[in-house]
């Protein structure tokens, strides 16, 4: 009797202390939600990084380190020939897109106007300027990460010298430090990423020994299971985000519609994002090519379909077969739900993060569960 009497407390006292450990868990996630994103992408990249380093194994038999040396460097030889070769025409083609759009968007709006339907964006929460004495929130209230949070967290801090700065430059800090947010990403998802794909063995083992000894076979099969899963992922979705490009690049091109290139490359990188990236590349295909005229926007919308078939219907069923089996509703609301709480990044990173809690749910969950297997 004693003894049932005191395990009860101490069961109610563990359950206390996890459910608090728990929020606590939930808020700090909350606050740091833009950077734990960004530490999740320098993971991706580690898992690409790991992907090529183990294909380079099957064709030359060298030490990994050696291997990892060489996928890195001819990455960063493909990013910079991109820069230098294909930079300027890009440049050239988005800044004709870009104008393009403009005037294609303000010629719909002036027709839905006529027809008694008006757009009137002038307001929007982008445009407001706040009261005097009153801070400026961003958009949603979503923080920003890594180097980028700590250089817009000075730049909007009141009374600081960047502050000043940025009243006085206007646009210029704006761009200076949009710049800066940029480059400051990418160094850490790169930094991420090569440390993690140096040694990932020892960051696994060393996860491992925060689970507790009875529980480690199943951390070792949800960590492998994960890596596996995002590996094969990723590999498909650039495949896929490829052969969009190509595919969308040479139709437009086929077509006669400016900055064909440019739309293609939108296309294609927009595919990362499932179901709103496709819209969003819709879109600005179609009003960049109402330009060319009635045929050219019904070209120019063929092309977008008819790719969007060939992905949905042949690519990404052939290619992510091994990866991710969910149904498009269920990616659909992760992307809805994610997208609340951590804004674009939520959005942007909504695949990789529902396939490892699919990983999660059938290594923890569904073969724990009466009656599995």
């Amino acid at each position: 009797m004693s003894a049932s009497s005191s395990i009860g407390p101490r069961r109610l006292t563990a359950a206390g202390i996890a459910v608090v450990t728990f929020a606590a868990a939930l808020w700090l996630a909350w606050t740091a939600s833009a950077t734990l994103l960004l530490i999740f992408s320098g993971i991706l990249f580690a898992v690409f990084l790991d992907g090529l380093t183990r294909g380079l194994g099957h064709v030359l038999p060298l030490p990994r380190g050696l291997r990892l040396t060489i996928a890195t460097l001819a990455l960063a030889a493909l990013s910079l020939a991109l820069v230098a070769f294909g930079g300027a025409t890009v440049a050239a083609q988005a800044r004709d897109l870009g104008t393009t759009v403009r005037q294609q968007s303000e010629t719909v709006r002036t027709w839905l106007k006529d027809h008694g339907i008006e757009l009137d964006f002038s307001q929007g929460p982008e445009t407001s300027a706040p009261k005097p004495g009153e801070d400026k929130e961003d958009d949603k209230g979503q923080k920003q990460g890594g180097l980028a949070g700590l250089a817009s967290g000075a730049l909007k801090s009141p009374g600081s010298l960047l502050s000043d700065a940025g009243s006085v430059l206007g646009p210029a800090a704006t761009v200076v430090f949009g710049l800066f947010n940029a480059l400051g990403n990418v160094l850490v998802i790169a930094f991420l990423g090569i440390a993690v794909a140096a040694d990932p063995g020892s960051y696994r083992n060393g996860a491992l020994r925060l689970v507790p000894a009875r529980h480690r076979d199943k951390g070792a099969r949800v960590l492998d299971g994960s890596g596996e899963t995002l590996r094969h992922w990723l590999f498909g979705q650039l495949l896929t985000m490829a052969a969009i490009f190509l595919l969308t690049w040479g139709g437009l091109e086929f077509l006669g519609i400016g900055g064909a290139l440019i739309l293609g490359l939108q296309a294609g990188l927009l595919a990362f994002v499932p179901t709103i990236g496709p819209m969003i590349a819709g879109a600005i295909i179609i009003l960049s090519s109402l330009a060319s005229g009635l045929n050219g926007a019904l070209g120019a919308a063929g092309v977008y379909l008819a790719v969007q078939a060939a992905e949905s219907y042949g690519l990404t069923p052939f290619i992510q077969r091994r990866a991710l089996d969910l149904p498009a509703a269920t990616i659909f609301a992760g992307q809805l739900l994610l997208g609340v709480l951590f804004g674009l990044w939520g959005v942007a990173l909504a695949l990789p993060l529902v396939a490892i809690i699919k990983v999660l749910l059938e290594e923890l969950y569904i073969e724990d569960a009466p009656g599995a297997g």
